[in-house]
């Protein structure tokens, strides 16, 4: 008789403890990639005091956090501190103990502190934390004057997401926690600074003539990685009643064309998802080197100056931030395992908005690319990873070193199928507005939402039941189905890429510029993604699809770096300066990454992949010179003293 197979349970440790805590009635959630107790206190409010030290590139900060004490006989709290010179702590004003545990390879330290007296259940202190940045924090990246578009004025920018805030303030630094903050924020007066917050005026620093400091307020709860600040040359333009766009003067103009549908956009995710309640949803277009294509902090959306192609096509990434108002935003992911909660339904909300402004053919092609984008996820993680499960286990895993389209893309396939089983996308749309009112203002887990989507569909339990939810949530690799998605856009891509993989080279002469003039440029993006798919085109093909089409006339930053892979791939060494060149040019990660891993694979250019890299990586962000390291297999302390 054979050994009965037990059953493996996937599923990551906050999920298996919110299950035992179903059962026991403990209370037993944490957060694998925080040090702080958030069943212990939680932060109710910030208010912070920073000053921006351009020369020495640090923040002196002083933060007082409203905490709430959430048992009796409180006394001792943990907040999550990384690369932080702590200088004193008080409690209520009076001087309290405090001590910095032993650093984590990617938590940071735990800053412990001891109050001076015990707070009953639902009290409150307000804790206070002297503190300074060091230049080595992730969360910021100091620009020099010739990194900035102008050359004339430094930079600074943060990006917190996902656990990167306590290397900028002291704080309970998990999306389980959401408060509100104030600020107010000392700069040179030749600079402009601005956060994820509603513009609160400002002054001559009393203390320096030579500064100026501005103030904000963020009366919205929020997690800590959404806290975002900028300060530079910035300029302003209005583009509609609630919306301005800010960069540098030298973009400022390019990105209020590129930007004028924001209201637009804004309006029609309010029509499907409920009330915008941030008040003001301003766009801000970064120098080159943010590592993502947007960020969406409240209020002031980051943008990546890849968008500024001269074409409408990019519009998808700020359809994708805006619905992170409502996802991600208003409800949150409650551990950084649940993410793809913020991302399957943002993408989702994101292509319905598109639906809505195109059309259900542009969705479903949409949709037909995301699942390219996700086997390719797959294909580099491996199928077997259990980083490519949609609630992966992240304990002593950093949240940077999991990051893919992996939550975005199989959360978004799994909601669509949700949405062919359960009656289409009005009747689907409708449970994601109700999730969205029933969690605001709330962090969530994958359970939360599921016991949820039963609840709404309670007519239609039998369906839910049929679902292979383990296969969907805890099992490595690509969903257990694939949706059957409307391919009329995809057609003529799927048509022209066959013609090219099966083309001999007598038949290279068939091929003509109208190929591509009459695709839009989705459908270029989508026929290049097509031919990654396969093995390398021969040389002889490649070069013929420049001679005919031009490619490297194309300023859409999707369509170049698409193009520029597969001229590598295709070993094709006038490729090989451009690949490394847009590279370098710009920092978005989804882009550097892959092109300096296709040079890289190229062993004749593998040295040089390398020199390039260790020229460029200290202008570029912390969070992509670290990623790329590990993708050129490059030992950082080594490479450090070279």
């Amino acid at each position: 008789m054979r050994a009965q197979r037990v059953p493996v349970d996937y599923r990551p440790r906050s999920a298996r403890l919110s299950s035992l805590s179903a059962v026991t009635g403990l209370n037993v959630m944490s957060d694998p990639c925080s040090f702080s107790s958030f069943t212990r206190c939680v932060t109710k409010h910030l208010h912070l005091h920073l000053h921006l030290d351009f020369d020495r590139h640090v923040i002196r900060g002083r933060v007082a956090l409203t905490v709430e004490a959430l048992e009796d006989r409180f006394s001792t709290l943990t907040l999550d501190s990384s690369d932080l010179s702590v200088v004193s702590v008080t409690a209520n004003g009076q001087p309290a103990r405090f001590s910095l545990g032993p650093k984590h390879s990617f938590k940071g330290t735990p800053l412990e502190i001891t109050l001076p007296f015990d707070l009953s259940r639902g009290q409150h202190v307000i804790v206070e934390v002297t503190y300074e940045t060091f230049p080595s924090a992730t969360a910021l990246q100091w620009l020099t004057p010739e990194q900035t578009a102008g050359k004339k004025h430094p930079y600074l920018f943060s990006q917190c997401q996902a656990h990167h805030c306590r290397s900028m303030i002291p704080c309970q630094d998990t999306p389980s926690i959401k408060h509100t903050y104030y600020a107010q924020v000392s700069v040179p007066k030749d600079l402009v600074a601005v956060m994820s917050a509603v513009r609160d005026g400002q002054e001559v620093d009393p203390q320096d003539s030579g500064r100026i400091i501005y103030r904000f307020r963020q009366t919205v709860s929020m997690p800590s990685y959404l806290i975002a600040i900028v300060a530079g040359a910035l300029e302003s333009r209005e583009i509609g009643p609630r919306t301005r766009v800010w960069s540098e003067k030298e973009f400022v103009d390019k990105a209020a064309f590129e930007f004028s549908e924001t209201e637009a956009m804004l309006k029609t995710a309010e029509e499907l998802a409920g009330p915008y309640v941030w008040g003001q949803y301003d766009v801000l277009v970064l120098p080159p080197s943010f590592p993502y294509g947007g960020m969406e902090n409240p209020c002031l959306t980051f943008a990546t100056p890849t968008l500024l192609a001269g074409d409408k096509s990019l519009s998808g990434v700020i359809a994708h931030e805006i619905s992170h108002s409502w996802t991600g935003n208003l409800v949150t992911n409650k551990t950084w395992e649940h993410f793809w909660l913020n991302e399957g339904h943002t993408v989702y909300l994101e292509r319905m908005i598109g639906r809505c402004l195109e059309s259900e053919q542009f969705r479903q092609f949409k949709a037909i690319g995301g699942w390219k984008d996700l086997q390719d996820s797959v294909n580099t993680f491996g199928a077997n990873n259990p980083l490519t499960n949609l609630v992966p286990s992240l304990q002593d895993v950093s949240p940077d070193d999991a990051f893919s389209s992996v939550p975005y893309e199989k959360g978004f396939a799994l909601l669509y199928y949700l949405e062919e089983q359960l009656g289409g996308p009005e009747v689907f749309m409708g449970f994601v507005k109700s999730y969205i009112q029933r969690f605001a203002y709330s962090s969530v887990t994958t359970e939360e939402w599921k016991n949820y989507l039963f609840a709404y569909f309670k007519d239609k339990v039998d369906i839910l039941n049929k679902v292979d939810w383990n296969a969907w949530m805890f099992t490595p690799g690509m969903p257990p189905v694939k949706p059957q998605y409307d391919t009329t856009m995809a057609d003529a891509c799927n048509a022209l890429s066959q013609k090219w993989l099966q083309a001999k080279d007598q038949d290279l002469n068939s091929f003509k510029r109208s190929d591509v003039k009459t695709l839009s440029s989705h459908q270029v993006i989508e026929f290049l993604s097509l031919l990654l798919q396969e093995d390398p085109l021969p040389l002889t093909h490649v070069k013929k699809m420049q001679e005919i089409y031009d490619l490297n006339a194309y300023m859409n930053a999707e369509i170049r770096f698409r193009w520029l892979r597969l001229c590598v791939r295709s070993r094709w060494e006038e490729a090989v300066p451009l690949a490394l060149k847009m590279a370098t040019d710009q920092g978005r990660m989804k882009f550097t990454r892959p092109l300096f891993r296709e040079v890289f694979n190229f062993e004749k250019f593998r040295d040089e992949a390398l020199r390039v890299f260790l020229a460029h990586r200290a202008g570029m962000h912390p969070v992509t010179s670290g990623l790329v390291s590990k993708d050129l297999k490059v030992d950082v302390s080594n490479a450090a003293s070279q």
